[in-house]
């Protein structure tokens, strides 16, 4: 069975909810606080490359930290590279949690998201 990989930060009520049905259905994974250990540029490259979204679609847009630095207008005239280092850089500006498994994985939780990444 493929490891799975649960980035988090605990204090957000997504990322508890989508821990508790990781649980309710006896999933094992690696949780890792997404704020303390955050993924690495070549990480989310790969994160990335599994999910098929756009790169746009990573960042965490209803949080502070995006709106304190103007994110929504600066993005447009970022390229992937300049994007993933920013997010690299600090993990409250990652959509979360992110859940990772095999080929898959997913930014936020949405149960048919969830089922996908589990196969």
């Amino acid at each position: 069975m493929a490891e799975s990989l649960f980035l988090q930060y605990p204090k957000c009520g997504t990322c508890r909810n989508a821990k508790k049905w990781l649980e309710s259905r006896g999933v094992e994974f690696v949780d890792r606080h997404i704020v303390e250990h955050p993924p690495t540029k070549e990480e989310l490259r790969t994160f990335l490359v599994k999910s098929g979204l756009e790169i746009k679609k990573l960042f965490n847009t209803s949080g502070q930290k995006y709106r304190e630095l103007g994110l929504k207008d600066k993005l447009k005239e970022m390229s992937e590279e300049e994007m993933l280092e920013l997010l690299a850089s600090d993990g409250m500006l990652i959509k979360r949690p992110i859940f990772v498994r095999g080929d898959r994985a997913t930014f936020g939780f949405k149960e048919a998201e969830f089922e996908k990444v589990l196969g």
